[in-house]
């Protein structure tokens, strides 16, 4: 069975999109490099390479190629796109998801610490 055609776009081509998201709702690009580095392992300098307009490493290259997916994305729950994130049998689809999810919860106002899924360090 081939893949979702989304598979096959370019991150730098989507990556605007996400930072335009957040940056609509009052959040910062440095939020959503945050968010991408936490979830994938990258670098802040390996995803502004990464992002750099017409970079052809696509979605699937992206995640099999992300230095270490973070084990805490399984707590991403709740439904992204009208799609339960439980019910997505896709691997690849699913880490697609968890990306969506977390720039969604970051442009509906949610703190980092829990977009994170960290406790917030004691004052």
């Amino acid at each position: 069975m081939a893949g979702h055609r989304i598979f096959k776009l370019a991150f730098s081509d989507l990556y605007p999109n996400y930072t335009q998201k957040a940056e609509r709702k009052g959040r910062t690009k440095a939020e959503v490099d945050e968010i991408i580095c936490w979830l994938t392992g990258y670098s802040q300098a390996q995803l502004d390479e990464l992002i750099e307009p017409g970079n052809p490493v696509n979605l699937e290259e992206f995640f099999r190629d992300a230095p270490k997916m973070n084990i805490a994305r399984s707590q991403i729950t709740g439904t992204i796109c009208g799609v339960k994130i439980a019910e997505i049998e896709d691997p690849l689809m699913l880490e697609i998801r968890y990306l969506d999810k977390l720039i969604d919860e970051l442009a509906k106002g949610k703190a980092m610490e829990k977009i994170l899924r960290t406790l917030p360090t004691p004052a």
